[in-house]
């Protein structure tokens, strides 16, 4: 190959070069030699003038930038560019250094008109007052913004990668969940980790704004001062004429780069402070500013500053009703965008939304529902006292039983008659009431005086003889004999009956386990060797739970799994158990039928229908028991007689009988004789003075054994 044919397709390599790189890829490079050749080699005047201005208009568009940016992550190229922009005003300090000390002493525009116009124009040709103004700036670049601004870049760099692992297991949780695909997950650890980096990044690009603040200044005194050398050694000058020019010259050189250094320590400040969202800043500000309150309140202050004697009123005055009229707008425009809202969602009604599992309620574990006549009694506006009431309620019981009795939710419901209320448990209705709460309830003790004047009705917790009087009327009514109640009262007794009667529905897994964890505080070993290793937690529920049903409370947890220790890997039947439970807490029992310690007054069953029920008990299928119609219907009669007469003679009906029957006694015949208790006699302490008032008999035919 000659070299004709190489001249000849030179243009088309070079062109199908430039089609291979483009042009935006040659500027970095290329920008990178002009800063070397402004270091080395000297700049005509014009071009130092040309880059000056660059230098400025950069500055600007990095500034707008950074405030039109959404979030930081937004403008991540601003820590290189920053960069660029310090080595740019740095190489113009240097060649406009040496123009100025070679070139100073032809005049003031020796330099270029630029720097005439900053060191002749903006302070007036002063060079004192173009020093105190460049320390002015310098003061403001180095010690404010700059300082300020790297300290929040250094605290945001720690704090986001200190949080970077968290985040990074957050995308994972969200990846094996399902709720991300593997290209989101992919896309959102990219994004941490270009967080991660930039605002490591601004943390050290903050501290070439800190270096650039301090190189101007020191640079101004290098001039100054070789200037004033350069005039007076080499050029014949006067001290005083040369250091008035060269720091004329040296002023104006660096107020020209003071200002764009000073631009970007604002657009660094900016960025490292900026809150990620989805708005700019401009928009960030004008949603933040839009409150009419503050700007009323700020023209009301305004307008009282200008009314005092000696103010500036009209400065203040007119500023006030700069400020009025803003925030009337404001107000304005507030009150348009509220009608344009309810008028969009008036027009475009809301589709129906889809049922989630967040909709699914479930039943109260406690309720009480009242009429709305007797919302009043559950407003403590209105001086309503039933919530009090049921709170005592609440702690009444969970003393007396032993477990923590559940929250009750009380609302109202206008199903209900204006005056009814009903008391449900796991959602099913167990007890309803009416009560008038503008009237008091005298309930008949059953030795009264005389009668009362109001509207008969029934105890809703007893079913006794009651009237509902006027307030006035409780004293006379009380000295007639009769118990008078308010209607809080009232439902708060019943409530109580309801609750006592039904607390083993209350007791589930978690209340147990809430006990056994209690008790394990100090019975620690009792606890570890029994549960759940010997006695599972679902057996253990189901024991107490027998317990309550039969009104036995549940306080010495201590006795009860003592007393089941030994025999729980041999029994394995919860009535067995049960029975085992009820003879460790026999005194506890007899303790609730004869609070003073005297006698216990009981009722037995006759030997031969003992024996008549033993043999139908062992004759037992399963839980079923095969017992005959008629002894049946006469063994509840007999002892629904027994038990009657023994309340009315004001003693606690309790019918004591082997352990083998008090089982299946107590379950047939509690439901259906009210207020009747059924020992064995294991469950009786030895010491125990046993008083026999009644023997239960039945007519029984001659096979019916």
């Amino acid at each position: 190959m000659n070299i004709s044919t190489i001249s000849t397709n030179l243009p088309s390599n070079i062109r199908q070069w430039g089609e291979k790189i483009p042009l935006q890829a040659l500027a970095i490079p290329v920008g990178f030699l002009l800063l070397l050749g402004m270091l080395i080699l000297p700049m005509p005047v014009l071009m130092l003038d040309l880059l000056f201005a660059f230098n400025i208009s950069l500055s600007l568009v990095i500034i707008f930038l950074s405030i039109a940016a959404a979030r930081p992550l937004s403008f991540s190229v601003f820590p290189t560019v920053l960069l660029f922009a310090t080595l740019l005003r740095l190489a113009l300090n240097v060649a406009s250094t040496r123009i100025v000390l070679s070139a100073g002493h032809e005049g003031t525009d020796a330099a270029g008109k630029v720097i005439e116009a900053f060191g002749s124009v903006l302070v007036g040709g002063n060079y004192i007052v173009g020093i105190v103004v460049f320390a002015i700036l310098v003061i403001i670049n180095f010690v404010v913004v700059t300082k300020g601004a790297g300290r929040v870049s250094e605290v945001t760099a720690r704090f986001t990668l200190d949080a970077m692992p968290g985040k990074q297991m957050a995308v994972d949780a969200d990846l094996a969940a399902g709720l991300i695909t593997q290209d989101q997950a992919r896309a959102r650890r990219k994004e941490i980790s270009s967080e991660a980096d930039f605002y490591g990044s601004m943390d050290g690009a903050s501290k070439f704004v800190r270096g650039d603040a301090i190189a101007g200044l020191l640079i101004l005194l290098i001039n100054i001062v070789g200037g004033t050398l350069v005039g007076a050694l080499q050029h014949d000058m006067s001290v005083g004429v040369s250091l008035e020019r060269y720091a004329l010259l040296s002023v104006g050189d660096g107020l020209v780069a003071q200002v764009p250094a000073l631009l970007l320590s604002v657009a660094t400040a900016i960025i490292v402070t900026r809150v990620s969202g989805e708005e700019t800043l401009n928009e960030q500000t004008a949603s933040q500013f839009n409150n009419a309150e503050a700007w009323w309140l700020a023209a009301c202050i305004l307008a009282l500053l200008g009314v005092i004697p000696g103010m500036p009123h009209l400065a203040f005055l007119a500023l006030a009703a700069v400020t009025a009229a803003g925030a009337y707008m404001l107000s304005q425009h507030r009150e348009k965008e509220a009608a344009a809202i309810a008028q969009s969602e008036a027009e475009e009604p809301q589709a129906p939304r889809e049922l989630t599992w967040g909709d699914v309620q479930q039943a109260d574990r406690i309720g009480l529902e009242v009429g709305y006549a007797l919302v009043a009694l559950i407003d403590a506006q209105q001086a309503g006292s039933l919530v009090t009431r049921v709170r005592g309620v609440r702690k009444k019981l969970t003393h007396e039983l032993g477990f923590l009795i559940p929250q009750v939710h009380i609302r109202d419901n206008l199903d209900l008659r204006p005056e009814g209320y009903q008391i449900l448990i796991n959602g099913v209705v167990i007890g309803r009431g009416m009560v008038k709460p503008a009237r008091e309830l005298a309930i008949h003790s059953g030795m009264v005086h005389g009668e009362l004047d109001g509207l008969a009705t029934k105890d809703p917790t007893f079913g006794l003889d009651a009237v509902w009087i006027d307030p006035a009327q409780r004293d006379y009514a009380r000295s007639l004999g009769y118990t008078v109640v308010d209607a809080s009262t009232t439902i708060a007794t019943h409530l109580n009956k309801v609750l006592m009667d039904q607390c083993h529905l209350l007791l589930g897994h978690d209340e147990t386990q809430q006990l056994v964890d209690k008790l394990a505080e100090t019975s620690p070993k009792l606890v570890e060797d029994l549960v759940p290793k010997k006695l599972p937690i679902g057996k253990l529920s189901q024991i107490l739970q027998s317990l309550l049903a039969e009104g036995v409370a549940i306080r010495d947890m201590r006795g009860v799994l003592s007393a089941l220790a030994p025999l729980v890997e041999k029994v394995d039947d919860v009535d067995e158990l049960t029975g085992i439970a009820r003879i460790a807490l026999g005194r506890m029992i007899v303790q609730q039928f004869i609070p003073n310690g005297e006698e216990l007054g009981v009722m037995t069953l006759a030997p031969e229908l003992e024996q008549v029920l033993h043999g139908t008990v062992s004759r037992r299928q399963g839980g079923n028991v095969p017992i005959e119609p008629e002894l049946a219907e006469g063994l509840l009669r007999s002892v629904n007689s027994a038990a009657q007469e023994e309340m009315n003679a004001d003693r606690p009906a309790v019918l004591v009988t082997s352990p083998t029957l008090r089982p299946w006694l107590s379950r047939i015949l509690r439901p259906r004789v009210p207020g009747l208790a059924v020992l064995s006699y294991a469950e009786l302490p030895e010491e125990l003075n046993l008083r026999v008032n009644r023997s239960v008999t039945v007519q029984l035919r001659q096979n019916a054994a």
